[in-house]
């Protein structure tokens, strides 16, 4: 059993930057495509960006890309988002996950192991 604890997340403008880390319980999580996605009030999750175990893929949904960086330290079992140029939509509450593998890992279905949310908000 994996466990996930997000942090970072707090009140930030419009245009500004956050960083939103995950960091799990045990050394397993250097194995694991590890992905992000997000949650609004009254909306379904919807997937935001996920790392494979090595670093050498990356996956971005559209609204995201070029704004949001994906990256891994294994030394440290923490995986982080770097969000630039912030948006009132991006408010929502993140979450990280584990465990899916390179079929299933844009899909929440796919993974196994999920962090308990960190929220995000964005004033305009």
């Amino acid at each position: 059993q994996v466990q996930l604890v997000e942090s970072g997340g707090g009140l930030v403008q419009a245009g500004g930057s956050l960083r939103v880390s995950c960091t799990a319980s045990e050394r397993t999580l250097q194995y694991l495509f590890v992905g992000w996605f997000r949650q609004a009030p009254g909306k379904e999750r919807e997937f935001v960006s996920v790392i494979s175990p090595s670093a050498a893929r990356t996956d971005y949904t559209d609204s995201v890309k070029g704004r949001f960086t994906i990256s891994r330290d294994n030394a440290k079992n923490t995986v982080y988002l770097q969000m630039n140029s912030l948006e009132p939509e991006d408010t929502p509450v993140y979450y990280c996950a584990a465990g899916a593998d390179s079929y299933s890992r844009l899909r929440e279905d796919g993974y196994l192991y999920w962090g308990q949310g960190t929220q995000v908000t964005v004033s305009s």
